[in-house]
């Protein structure tokens, strides 16, 4: 969309979602209520405090309170920092790291006894899924289910003031399942930490195993503000810029704004872009992004930013000179049409959805392709096998 914001972006597929889609396959309107007033489209009072009908929270807050840049808000169970709390000697039981941040989580068992909750997390951690968990270099998780039969209900380990300070902080239940665990202290970066996996598997096993209940209405979500560089690891090399760092999203993404765009020179790491993902029941569904329209800033940001080498910044002289032509500014979205339809008929895999589904040998069995290439259709781009 040209002159575009990104909460016009997001008003359109909000309206999409919840005024087409969901009344066509399951005859509601989720947020009927707050959509009695909605503006018009291209309103020049359309902002994120106006229209916004979905929840939005940035990527450091998802992180930080759910261990996750796509996280499933009717899970509950926000993660809480608790070093301050804890004792000396439980924290080196916990972890191996100095300075490490500990933090805590409830899984709420909606009033299962505690003998069934532990029953069931001690099957949970015994099982070969739960070993990356276990075998984590930062320490693995102390887990306890909360019971009156036991010295501080469970958390006497803690000693008296940190399991008063646990309890007034969580405010579990009795049978809740309570789980502590140490990271390095360092800013998240990538799309999910030990403890918000770990948060999601308990969940996913306890309804699978029938110990709770799956929630059956929608979570709607937009995620924003993700940081516009992260450093570059073993297993995602970037752009192949020599800075250290990568593009989180893609190099054509905006800055967030002004004071971030001055951060490029001054801290990118630190620098935050317009870029937004939208996340329903705990599923990255699509993403979209406001785009860089100014050439000089998109060349400083491959070029200088990103230090990419002159040829690689030369394979992008064609965008360059298409924004130096006279681009508008401009935003866009792009539904992952699978995961949507997945969600939609409610199917668990988006295997049951696609309609040419590939198998684990790579063969569409439909048409059965890949199939072996002829010497005819060689010869016509000029190849030959050795």
């Amino acid at each position: 969309m040209a002159f575009a914001t990104r909460s016009e972006v997001m008003f359109i597929v909000e309206r999409l979602l919840t005024q087409m889609l969901w009344p066509s396959f399951f005859g509601i309107n989720p947020f009927e209520n707050k959509q009695l007033k909605d503006p018009e489209v291209r309103d020049s009072h359309i902002d994120a405090k106006t229209s916004g009908l979905f929840p939005r929270i940035s990527y450091k807050q998802a992180m930080r309170f759910y261990g996750s840049d796509k996280p499933d808000l009717r899970l509950g169970s926000k993660i809480q920092r608790v070093e301050r709390y804890l004792p000396p000697n439980l924290k080196q039981m916990l972890s191996p790291l100095s300075g490490a941040v500990f933090e805590m989580i409830r899984i709420d068992m909606k009033g299962v006894a505690p003998a069934v909750s532990g029953e069931f997390i001690t099957k949970f951690l015994d099982a070969p899924a739960a070993a990356p968990y276990l075998q984590n270099p930062a320490g693995a998780p102390g887990v306890t289910v909360l019971d009156p039969q036991k010295p501080l209900q469970g958390l006497a380990s803690f000693g008296h003031e940190a399991a008063d300070k646990v309890m007034s902080i969580l405010e579990p239940n009795v049978g809740d399942i309570l789980i502590v665990q140490a990271r390095a202290d360092v800013p998240h970066t990538g799309g999910s930490t030990p403890l918000g996996n770990l948060r999601r598997d308990i969940y996913q096993s306890a309804f699978a195993e029938e110990v709770l209940t799956p929630p059956t209405d929608d979570s709607f979500l937009w995620v924003v503000d993700f940081p516009l560089f992260s450093p570059i690891n073993d297993t995602d090399p970037g752009q192949g810029g020599q800075a250290g760092f990568c593009s989180t999203h893609h190099p054509f993404t905006a800055p967030v704004n002004e004071k971030h765009t001055d951060l490029l020179t001054k801290d990118p790491l630190k620098c935050d872009g317009d870029h937004y993902d939208l996340v329903i029941n705990g599923v990255e569904v699509g993403g979209g992004s406001r785009r860089i329209h100014d050439s000089k800033l998109q060349e400083f940001i491959l070029r200088d930013v990103l230090k990419m080498r002159p040829e690689r910044v030369e394979d992008f002289r064609h965008l360059l000179n298409a924004l130096k032509a006279g681009c508008p500014p401009h935003a866009g979205f792009a539904l992952g049409f699978d995961r949507l339809m997945a969600i939609l008929t409610r199917q668990s895999s988006m295997r049951d959805v696609i309609a040419f589904p590939k198998w684990g040998d790579g063969e569409d069995k439909m048409v059965g392709a890949p199939s072996r290439i002829t010497e005819d259709q060689l010869k016509t781009y000029h190849l030959g096998i050795r």
